[in-house]
């Protein structure tokens, strides 16, 4: 984040192309699409760009007087999920003479286009718009040299005929991008894909994360990319299934096998009133495997494992925590190794809000009488114990 005195020569400045300037205290709308335009840095200057909240257009301060509330609003600009890839973004508020001045630095994505509510924006000259399909392209091109994420990468030797396109284009597409976008009908279907990071146009190839979640057989080229289900009853394995195929077709069967084996049951409280309760919460189990799904690493063989015992829940992903999450600051901070993926479930409604999957399991767990949820992780894999209600 800038210092005081760099803030004061920004606010010297305000013709430069990174800069935006604003008086509003609060204005969603505004702020992400200046959040995006700057993430997406078409020029490829590799500036971060400021919004200044305070500064009025000629330079002078507004008079602001920062509250808690609106420091709390813009931490949830990245949380929310409306821009798309999750924004590189900091903020801090400074106190001048004149009034407060909230500074919303954004740095540059690797992981090109950005979208606010499936539009993406770019910067031109000191103004934003949105962008055109030429523009998108070259995005998507800046991106295939500096994607760092597996899922990012193209999935070598895939084509496009390896992907079931009507998953795409009938279920996915209308979640993710603007109905007006859609309506250009120049778009090809690969500039489509590459839109949103599921094809590399300059390979030719599917992203791995295009294979996981509209590959008609995403094991053959990602051959862990499945979870192993086991219900074991004492020594015995009585119930066993291997929940294969596309991304979401994998969920919805988790969803299945979640249904089939939580059964929970009204209780009274009070003689008047009642709470709906059983050996686990259905939230939490379900938060806590779609978690192993989205943050696992899809670069190793070994499956996703989701063990039910009679006292027990065991759900074992490979890959441990990654990023932010692996320095001691895990459930507190997310970090994520797949955030193409991570995306996509939170466009068709498998993530509500980002970080805050495990901290729904622990409320969950703890208002149905459960001890919290248990975990184990090291470099290699992840794993999280849930136990019976006694």
């Amino acid at each position: 984040m800038i210092s005081r005195d760099e803030l004061v020569a920004l606010i010297s400045d305000l013709e430069s192309n990174h800069i935006e300037s604003t008086r509003s205290t609060w204005d969603a709308d505004k702020f992400s699409q200046g959040v995006a335009a700057f993430s997406n840095d078409l020029g490829h200057t590799n500036k971060n760009g400021y919004t200044l909240i305070g500064v009025e257009d000629d330079g002078k301060l507004s008079g602001l007087s920062a509250t808690d509330e609106q420091l709390k609003q813009l931490g949830e600009l990245r949380a929310h999920g409306n821009i798309l890839p999750q924004p590189l973004i900091e903020f801090e508020c400074f106190h001048l003479d004149g009034g407060d001045v909230i500074v919303l630095e954004t740095k540059p994505h690797p992981l090109p286009p950005v979208a606010y509510r499936g539009r993406v924006y770019i910067r031109l000259g000191p103004r934003k718009a949105v962008a055109s399909r030429e523009e998108e392209a070259i995005l998507s091109e800046k991106r295939v040299s500096s994607a760092r994420s597996f899922d990012a990468l193209p999935c070598i030797g895939s084509v496009l005929n390896d992907l079931a396109l009507d998953l795409f284009t009938l279920n996915y597409r209308h979640r993710a991008i603007a109905a007006e976008v859609i309506a250009e009908n120049e778009r090809s279907i690969e500039h489509q894909l590459a839109s949103r990071r599921f094809f590399d146009l300059c390979r030719g190839e599917p992203t791995n994360a295009a294979i996981l979640l509209f590959g008609k057989n995403p094991t053959y080229f990602l051959p862990g990319a499945y979870v192993q289900f086991l219900r074991i009853r004492g020594n015995d394995v009585v119930e066993e299934r291997s929940l294969s195929g596309d991304l979401l077709g994998v969920l919805r069967a988790i969803d299945t096998v979640i249904d089939s084996h939580v059964h929970e049951r009204p209780e009274f409280v009070t003689t008047l009133r009642e709470k709906t309760a059983g050996d686990y919460p259905r939230l939490a189990v379900r938060e806590l495997a779609i978690n192993a799904v989205l943050h696992r690493n899809y670069e190793t063989n070994a499956p996703v494992r989701l063990y039910w015992y009679d006292d027990r829940i065991e759900i074992d992903n490979p890959g441990g925590l990654y990023g932010q999450a692996a320095q001691g600051q895990f459930p507190e901070r997310t970090d994520y190794r797949n955030p193409t993926v991570a995306e996509a479930l939170k466009n068709l409604g498998y993530v509500n809000r980002f970080g805050r999957g495990v901290i729904r399991a622990q409320e969950a767990l703890a208002a149905n009488g459960n001890p919290p949820a248990e975990f184990d992780t090291d470099h290699a894999h992840f794993k999280v114990t849930l136990r019976a209600r006694q």
